[in-house]
């Protein structure tokens, strides 16, 4: 335990700093898969539990347009990929549940829909683990004591931009409103004539875009394989516990959260913890707010 006795020496070292300003970079991927759970479960309250596969295939696809087009120019065709992908998984997965009303439908078939996505990845690219070659310089930044990789600024700056760019949709456009007032109810919505079914198809695909774009994102900072994203799929789910499934605010703050947490904990206690911190402080916002720390608890009127 001579790690708990460090702690105040640990915290003015500029390891630590370090450790935080990559756990930031981390905890940012994280948030922005988390951030597409959001989306869907805005709208239709379902998740795709296939997302790590969306931003597996993101990277994959990326990996392969690389040499031709380059990677700025090949940003826009993962956009779209990842929009017609997550359409599908809501035409094929998720529209027959709700139409059902039945309740676990959609999670086999998101699940299943995953499982194919990934099997399908491994035939056509294999299972080896590739270099994803990054568009920016290797050579790390010095920023004060902290030393930073370009290609980490790119997923922070990245991440925000691209949930800045969804919440301005939402506010600004007229499938935006729409989207909102679906999430708000989806039955008055419905009332007012708004195609509820195109809404969620329609945050499906935006769910799937943004994972996606999280792919190429993370890709040249860590290796691209077919499965590359089930852990990270996994852990951002645990943040969208954490910050709250209908919070984009929420998702930000619980990845950065988790992200340093686990860093930390790598660092000082041993990496094969890592992961513990993760599921305690899932375990611990459920038990004192299971709707998260940014989360509304519903009244259910009866």
């Amino acid at each position: 335990m001579d790690w708990v006795t460090n702690i105040p020496e640990a915290l003015t070292s500029s390891i630590f700093w370090q450790l935080v300003a990559s756990g930031f970079s981390v905890g940012m991927i994280y948030a922005t898969i988390a951030f597409g759970y959001q989306l869907t479960f805005a709208t239709s309250k379902t998740l795709n539990f296939g997302q790590g596969e969306a931003l597996m295939l993101g990277a994959m696809l990326g990996l392969t347009l690389l040499p031709y087009l380059g990677y700025w120019p090949m940003i826009p065709v993962i956009l779209v990929f990842g929009l017609m992908q997550g359409a599908v998984v809501e035409r094929l997965g998720v529209r027959p549940a709700i139409e059902t009303k039945s309740e676990s439908g959609w999670i086999m078939a998101t699940i299943a829909l995953g499982i194919i996505f990934r099997n399908a990845a491994e035939n056509i690219w294999g299972r080896d683990d590739l270099k994803f070659p990054s568009p920016l310089p290797e050579a790390a930044i010095q920023i004060g004591t902290i030393r930073v990789l370009p290609a980490e600024i790119m997923v922070v700056v990245g991440a925000l931009l691209m949930m800045a760019a969804v919440e301005f949709f939402n506010r600004r456009s007229i499938y935006g409103k729409a989207f909102i007032a679906t999430s708000n109810d989806i039955d008055a919505a419905g009332l007012m004539g708004i195609d509820t079914r195109r809404i969620i198809t329609l945050s499906y695909a935006m769910s799937s875009m943004t994972a996606a774009f999280a792919g190429v994102l993370v890709a040249p900072v860590t290796l691209t394989g077919a499965t590359m994203g089930a852990v990270l799929a996994l852990k951002a789910f645990a943040v969208a516990i954490i910050g709250g499934l209908d919070s984009g605010l929420g998702a930000i703050i619980g990845g950065i959260l988790l992200g340093i947490v686990e860093t930390l904990t790598g660092y000082y206690v041993s990496t094969g913890y890592k992961d513990v911190p993760g599921l305690i402080l899932v375990l611990i916002v459920l038990a004192i707010r299971p709707a998260g720390l940014f989360g509304r608890t519903a009244v259910k009127k009866v």
